[in-house]
């Protein structure tokens, strides 16, 4: 049986338009995933991730 989702698909859906939004602007880039992460209560790494993946999938 699987494990249940630790994040939903709605704030997984967020953080990654707001990580991606915040890279796009060089005063915001620095420290972008790490910030958006604590705001939401995410973790970086896998911020990291859902926005890689959002680059690979041609979403961004």
């Amino acid at each position: 049986m699987a494990a249940p989702r630790k994040y939903s698909v709605e704030l997984k859906e967020r953080a990654t338009r707001m990580a991606v939004e915040a890279r796009k602007d060089p005063a915001t880039r620095p420290g972008a995933l790490k910030r958006i992460g604590d705001q939401l209560g995410v973790h970086p790494e896998a911020l990291r991730t859902w926005v890689k993946q959002a680059e690979i999938d041609g979403g961004v």
